[in-house]
C-alpha cells in the first residue's frame, strides 16, 4: 500500500511538472505567434482581401462614377428592333429630318447616357409593304411595348439597360408629354402613329436599370 501511495505521489508530482511545462510552452507559443503577426503586418505580408470582395468594391466605384456618353445603337428583343442612333448637334427641323433617314435620333438637348435626365430618341415608323429606306421603319412596333419590357442602348463601350414604365399616345404639340429635365435616369422613345392623325405620337418611357462595360 505504501508503495502504491508513493507511486501515486510521484505521478502527481510528475503531472504537476508536466502541466507546468505545458502551460509554459503554450505561453511561449502565444508570445511567438503575436510577435509574428505584428512583424508580418508591418511588412505588408499578411493575406489581402479576397479578389471577389475587391471586384465588388471596384464595381461599386465604377457604377457611382458613370460618365456621360452618346448612344450609338438601340435594341429591343421583344419587337426585333435593332437600329443605329445618330447624335446631331442642331435642333432645326431640316437637320433632324435628314438625320432620321439614318436611323434613330437622339434629341440634341436631351440627356446623354449615364447622366441624370431624359434621353430622348426619335424614330420613323411605317407599315407600307415596300419602302425605299428601311430607316422609315426604325421604330415600328414600339407601341406594343408594355411595362416590364427591356430596352438596351449602347454607347461606344458601355451597355445601358432600361425597363419600360409606360407606353402612351400623345399629341405632338403637347410640350409637357416629354420633359427633358427629369429626376433620375430615364429613356424616352418617340414615333409617329402611322394609323392616326399625323399629330399623334407614341411615347415609350423607360427607367434605367444598370450599365456595364462591353468589349468592342
Amino acid at each position: 500500500m505504501r508503495r502504491f501511495i508513493d507511486f501515486a505521489a510521484r505521478l502527481a508530482r510528475a503531472g504537476r511538472r508536466a502541466y507546468a511545462r505545458k502551460w509554459s510552452f503554450l505561453g511561449l507559443f502565444a508570445v511567438v505567434f503575436l510577435v509574428s503577426v505584428i512583424v508580418l503586418g508591418t511588412s505588408g505580408l499578411l493575406p489581402e482581401v479576397s479578389s471577389e470582395n475587391k471586384s465588388k468594391t471596384t464595381s461599386t466605384v465604377v457604377q457611382s462614377q458613370m460618365t456621360a456618353e452618346l448612344p450609338t445603337r438601340i435594341e429591343i428583343p421583344k419587337i426585333n428592333l435593332s437600329a443605329v442612333v445618330v447624335n446631331p448637334t442642331i435642333t432645326t427641323v431640316a437637320v433632324l429630318d435628314k438625320e432620321l433617314l439614318k436611323g434613330a435620333v437622339r434629341y440634341p438637348t436631351s440627356a446623354k447616357l449615364g447622366e441624370d435626365g431624359n434621353v430622348v430618341l426619335f424614330g420613323h415608323s411605317s407599315y407600307l409593304p415596300v419602302v425605299g429606306n428601311q430607316a422609315y421603319k426604325t421604330f415600328n412596333e414600339i407601341q406594343k411595348l408594355v411595362e416590364g419590357d427591356m430596352i438596351t442602348v449602347y454607347s461606344s463601350g458601355t451597355t445601358y439597360t432600361y425597363r419600360v414604365r409606360s407606353t402612351t399616345k400623345e399629341k405632338a404639340d403637347d410640350t409637357t408629354a416629354i420633359p427633358l429635365s427629369i429626376a433620375g435616369k430615364v429613356l424616352t422613345l418617340v414615333t409617329c402613329n402611322s394609323f392616326a392623325a399625323k399629330e399623334d405620337r407614341f411615347v415609350v418611357t423607360a427607367d434605367f436599370v444598370e450599365s456595364h462595360s462591353v468589349s468592342i
